[in-house]
């Protein structure tokens, strides 16, 4: 039988074909080191837990919450927007609670997409930017990921030569996977081309405070006028280590927002409320366990650099995300991410993200993520020096280094 439609629309998920390899290495003995996939290990802040255990006791809380998140929560979210960005929010009409930022934007992909929409979005970018429109019956044109003067430009292209109109526009700063960040310059001249040309910005800013370089990325609501066309995607997976927990937002314009929260209130009755309680606490608090979450990363990031630069590959450092972004060795760049990150598992006991799972652009990088401690990430290093030194040596035979893709 014939695939459906909308799962024909889907390619197969790349990351997969590392993950089963991943699984069969360590089926047979080895040690795997994982810096695959973005998935925090640290544990969450012991006081977001204590409060999780205190409103479980409450068998109020075991009914069905609220889809679009309990007031005291959409309050606190408004309160952190206003602290950290200067954005006065309307916690009523202008935030909504979502099961993490990938559920939040892939049903606003459903709420605002007819069959057919053109939507920009940049090559490479995490999978859910393009994947939660195609779904939705979207198109998708891609346009450059770097923040840069080319940016604009691209747009304009997109607009002239796209049928329809495009109807809404994908921002990541900082990017997953580039670790780009954005200046507050850029996304004043972004919200320009936006509003003169009757488009929607979607901005995902999940990775707004893990940054290395002393300056805070800022948010697009920070441009005076871009409330009238933009929505922000929010994520406390990253910030305050909650993966598990599924907890995010999406904040911004009125009628983008009452869509979402339509759509979202016929398939879920939000999170948890205990989590939900827990993460108002968390949101409201001093902001100590955030400095601390990202002083790891920024160590992790150092040691990164320094022992994959001195093991022989040079890795520049991201200023900001938990991820670093990295051109794969000039030797190996012609066997594409894929077959190169399959050569780490096997060869190197380390697994990465290949870079061609988020975009055809991304096929000359691989994603490495800082989910590891620094013990482990030296431990690659060594592993990857010893594969280095010895690749063309052992795998003369197995693989052309100098075949072309």
């Amino acid at each position: 039988m014939e695939e459906f439609h909308k799962v024909r629309r889907l390619p197969p998920y790349v990351f997969e074909q590392v993950n089963r390899l991943k699984a069969s290495a360590r089926a047979a003995g080895a040690d795997i080191i994982d810096l695959g996939m973005g998935n925090p290990d640290l544990p969450t802040p012991q006081s977001i837990v204590d409060k999780l255990c205190e409103a479980v006791q409450d068998p109020r809380t075991h009914r069905y919450s609220s889809s679009k998140g309990i007031p005291g929560l959409r309050r606190a979210q408004a309160a952190y927007y206003d602290r950290r960005f200067g954005v006065k929010l309307n916690p009523d009409t202008q935030v909504v609670a979502t099961l993490g930022s990938k559920e939040g934007f892939a049903n606003m992909a459903q709420a605002i997409t007819a069959p057919g929409d053109v939507v920009l979005c940049p090559d490479p970018t995490y999978p859910i930017h393009a994947f939660g429109f195609i779904m939705s019956g979207g198109v998708v044109r891609s346009i450059p990921a770097l923040p840069d003067d080319q940016f604009i430009p691209a747009l304009e292209r997109g607009v002239r030569h796209s049928i329809p109109k495009p109807l809404a526009l994908i921002l990541n700063y900082p990017s997953n996977p580039t670790a780009h960040v954005a200046s507050l310059d850029f996304y004043k001249d972004v919200v320009a081309f936006a509003r003169k040309n009757e488009i929607i910005i979607l901005s995902d800013l999940a990775y707004s405070e893990i940054y290395f370089d002393g300056v805070p990325p800022p948010s697009i609501l920070q441009v005076p006028g871009a409330i009238d066309v933009a929505v922000e995607f929010t994520s406390m997976s990253k910030t305050f280590s909650m993966p598990g927990w599924r907890m995010g937002f999406a904040v911004g314009n009125e009628r983008l927002i009452s869509a979402l929260t339509r759509v979202k209130s016929y398939l879920d009755y939000g999170a948890f409320t205990p989590i939900q309680v827990a993460a108002a606490s968390a949101l409201n608090g001093d902001g100590s366990d955030i400095a601390e979450v990202r002083n790891v990363y920024r160590h992790r990031r150092d040691v990164l650099v320094e022992s994959f630069g001195r093991a022989g590959w040079d890795i520049p450092a991201p200023a900001a995300t938990m991820f670093a972004w990295a051109p794969i060795p000039e030797k190996f760049r012609s066997l594409g991410s894929l077959e190169f990150s399959k050569l780490l598992i096997e060869h190197a006991d380390v697994a990465v993200a290949p870079g061609i799972g988020f975009g055809e652009h991304g096929d000359d990088y691989i994603r490495v993520a800082l989910v590891e401690n620094e013990h482990r990430i030296r431990q690659a290093a060594r592993n990857l020096k010893r594969f280095l030194s010895t690749a063309e040596e052992k795998l003369h035979n197995v693989i052309s280094l100098n075949a072309h893709r």
